[in-house]
């Protein structure tokens, strides 16, 4: 079976064989045979032209790896643990969105404590002004889900209240061409603070406000699963979200 996965990359980001063979350095029959015959290239090989194509080693070979290999190299996406969120560094807050080039995205119920750090908004702002994508997602004040979330935490009609008045902060920079806002309804078992391959992931735990429970700083590297995983859970939940009302 051929590689059609390599092909269609190849295709979308309008490559040719023999230009993706001169990139990493290789003759253009063994690329042919990557695409044509599915052969799998030296280990090597597979980081080049994930690299080139800035897509996953196993997106393009999804067997090339084995159990062990994609465990060790998750482990190593693992930069650190905080065992709360208040223990995180304000600086590190910052410093994570400011290394941004592509994709900033948050996933909160309300994220309260981002929106009253306005040197973080000016950080979003100045992103998208330079082209970054910036998506943020706030859970819907109105839906079950965040009086669930609400009652769990023990602070009741309170959750929705901070959604509310994070809007309000956020006043300007729904205004900022380049940023999106959309509410979710979903149940979420942690926040998403994303930076490009950089997450910092905020679990939510039973009866604790999400400002008690561990953060998470992961870092995503070739073979690794860990921090697609995180990834493609905050896409899944910006197609089902929806445009937040007045913007």
């Amino acid at each position: 079976m051929p590689n059609e996965r390599l092909r269609a990359t190849l295709l979308e980001q309008g490559l040719t064989i023999a230009t993706l063979a001169e990139s990493i350095g290789v003759d253009q029959k063994t690329v042919e045979r990557w695409i044509t015959k599915d052969r799998t290239p030296y280990r090597r090989h597979r980081y080049a032209v994930a690299s080139r194509l800035g897509v996953d080693e196993t997106f393009l070979w999804p067997d090339a790896l084995t159990n062990e290999q994609v465990t060790a190299a998750s482990s190593s996406e693992l930069v650190t643990i905080y065992p709360r969120r208040t223990m995180v560094p304000r600086d590190a807050w910052g410093r994570l969105f400011a290394t941004a080039k592509e994709d900033i995205g948050v996933l909160v119920y309300s994220g309260l404590f981002l929106s009253e750090d306005s040197g973080i908004q000016r950080t979003f702002a100045e992103k998208a002004k330079a082209g970054v994508r910036v998506r943020i997602l706030l859970g819907d004040p109105d839906s079950p889900q965040v009086a669930e979330r609400g009652a769990d935490e023990g602070v009741g009609d309170a959750q929705a209240a901070k959604i509310r008045n994070a809007l309000v902060l956020y006043k300007n920079l729904r205004k900022q061409d380049g940023v999106e806002f959309r509410y979710h309804n979903t149940v979420l078992y942690n926040s998403i603070y994303r930076a490009d391959d950089q997450l910092l992931v905020n679990t939510h735990v039973y009866g604790i406000t999400a400002a008690l429970a561990p953060v998470w700083h992961l870092r995503r590297i070739a073979g690794g699963d860990l921090v697609n995983t995180y990834l493609d859970s905050f896409e899944r939940v910006w197609e089902a979200a929806t445009p937040i009302p007045g913007d």
